[in-house]
C-alpha cells in the first residue's frame, strides 16, 4: 500500500472512531468495495489522466452524494485527486484492521470444498469465538482442493480438518511404516 493512501485510510479511521461512526464507515467502505471490484471500469474512468480531476470527483459526487457518508465521500474525492483510487481496496483493509483491533475482533476464514450453510457458519463462529475469546468475523472461502473437512485460519493459526490434510497425514504414516 502506498505510504499517503494508507495515511488517508489511517485518518478516516480516526475521524469516524472519535465521531462514534467506524461502524457506519465500515459497512459502507465495504460496500463501495464491493461495488467498485464489480465495476473496474468505474475506477479506471476515476484514475484516467485526460479527465480533470474536478471532472472525476465530479463523478464521485453525482454518484454516492446522499448516498454515502460524507466523511467516506470526502476520503473518496481525496484519494482520486491525488491518484490513489487504485488504492482503494488496501485502504478499506486497512480501515477495517483498525476497527477489528479497537473493538476486539478476530478475522477468521473457513475454508471448505463447497459453500457452507449459515447454520454452520454460525456454530463455527460461536466455536471459535468460545476458543479465543474475541468476537469473530467469519468468512467462508470455496476451495475444491479440499476436498471435504474445513480449515480454519485466524490469527495466523490454522485448524486443518480436511480430508486432504488428513489424507496426507495417513500417507507420510504409512510411507513412515514402510521405509
Amino acid at each position: 500500500m502506498n505510504r499517503a493512501a494508507k495515511n488517508y485510510a489511517d485518518a478516516l479511521f480516526e475521524l469516524a472512531y472519535e465521531e462514534d461512526l467506524d461502524g457506519i464507515i465500515l459497512d459502507q467502505f465495504a460496500e463501495l468495495r464491493k461495488l467498485f471490484d464489480e465495476n473496474p471500469d468505474y475506477v479506471k474512468l476515476l484514475y484516467a489522466p485526460n479527465i480533470a480531476r474536478a471532472e472525476r470527483t465530479a463523478l464521485l459526487d453525482e454518484a454516492f452524494s446522499g448516498r454515502i457518508h460524507p466523511y467516506l465521500l470526502s476520503f473518496l474525492k481525496l484519494i482520486c485527486e491525488n491518484g490513489y483510487i487504485y488504492e482503494y481496496g488496501y485502504c478499506e483493509t486497512r480501515y477495517r484492521t483498525y476497527f477489528n483491533t479497537i473493538h476486539g475482533i478476530i478475522a477468521g476464514t473457513a475454508i471448505s470444498a463447497v459453500p457452507l450453510k449459515p447454520e454452520q457458519m454460525e456454530k463455527l463462529r460461536a466455536r471459535l469465538c468460545r476458543l479465543t475469546g474475541k468476537t469473530v468475523d467469519l468468512i467462508n472461502r470455496v476451495d475444491p482442493t479440499v476436498l471435504g473437512g474445513i480449515r480454519l485460519e485466524y490469527e495466523g493459526v490454522e485448524l486443518d480438518g480436511t480430508l486432504r490434510q488428513r489424507l496426507d497425514s495417513l500417507g507420510k504414516t504409512l510411507s513412515d511404516t514402510i521405509l
